[in-house]
């Protein structure tokens, strides 16, 4: 009996593993569903299609042509550029100056081998009141409006325009009558600050033409910038109320602003000299007092 019993124990081995055999082949012949060959070619070909290139790509690093960065505005542009951001707007086709996208390359020379040609526009007076700024970054102060101010004349375009003949011929002036309180530093400080009381007058430091007015630049507060020729441009920041507006040609000693303390630790006048963008040392320039 215990022989019998051994054969049947070993026969119930053999259709064990006959069993398991049968289910493991039948595990491996199972069917696995995969993607088919056409969604994997598919995904492969979204995966190789071109990147979209920022506007102006083809001329990044070319003479001329500036690649947009980070927080980057056409204002700076324009000042880091020595031209107006009109212009700029213009050679480039802008719809919107206020919408620039990084890694955008823009042309921010003129678009011709010639000297650019200032435009002085001749336009009515105006009151501070009329004035009108580009749209302000969050966390910026709200140029003030003063209620009442004297008109701002314009100067006539054959004066302002001889006065704009010599591009290194200007007779300057200095901007306030406040003492210097933090002289030009290029990594520190691009200008002079001069200090004052609120409501002073800030005066046009040479002939020359508003190319901007308002306080869309971070750092400058209510700011405007003066174009006096195709090399020289002046700057006029944390001023508390403008009193130009733009595309006006001013004339030297003109009260242009009242000093303030928009986005400052203070009240003061910050004054730049840009030539040809760059910012040089303002004191300079300035007669000696």
């Amino acid at each position: 009996m215990s022989g019998l019993k051994s054969v049947g124990s070993r026969a119930w081995a053999g259709v064990s593993l006959l069993v398991v055999g049968l289910a493991l082949s039948a595990c491996g012949s199972k069917t696995i569903n995969r993607p088919p060959v056409e969604d994997r070619n598919h995904a492969r070909g979204a995966a190789d299609a071109p990147v979209k290139q920022p506007p102006g790509f083809e001329n990044a690093g070319k003479p001329g042509y500036y690649t947009v960065k980070p927080r980057d505005t056409l204002i700076g542009i324009g000042l880091e550029a020595g031209h107006s951001y009109k212009d700029i707007t213009r050679w480039n086709a802008l719809d919107n100056p206020d919408k620039i996208e990084v890694g955008q390359v823009l042309r921010v020379v003129p678009p011709t081998n010639t000297s650019e040609p200032v435009a002085v526009a001749v336009a009515k007076p105006v009151s501070s009141a009329a004035v009108t700024s580009t749209p302000i970054a969050p966390g910026q102060n709200k140029p003030a409006v003063a209620a009442s101010a004297a008109p701002v004349a314009a100067a006539p375009a054959a004066t302002a325009a001889a006065a704009m003949v010599g591009d290194d011929d200007l007779n300057w002036m200095w901007p306030a009558n406040g003492t210097v309180l933090a002289g030009f530093d290029e990594s520190k400080n691009k200008g002079l600050d001069i200090g004052g009381a609120s409501g002073d007058a800030v005066l046009a430091a040479a002939d020359g033409r508003v190319v901007y007015a308002g306080a869309g630049l971070r750092g400058y507060g209510n700011l405007i910038i003066l174009k006096h020729n195709n090399v020289y441009l002046t700057a006029y920041a944390h001023n508390k109320t403008l009193l130009v507006k733009e595309d006006v040609a001013v004339k030297k000693g003109q009260k242009i602003a009242e000093m303030g303390d928009s986005d400052a630790d203070r009240v003061k006048l910050h004054f730049e000299v840009r030539k040809q963008g760059k910012p040089v040392d303002p004191a300079k320039y300035m007669p000696a007092r």
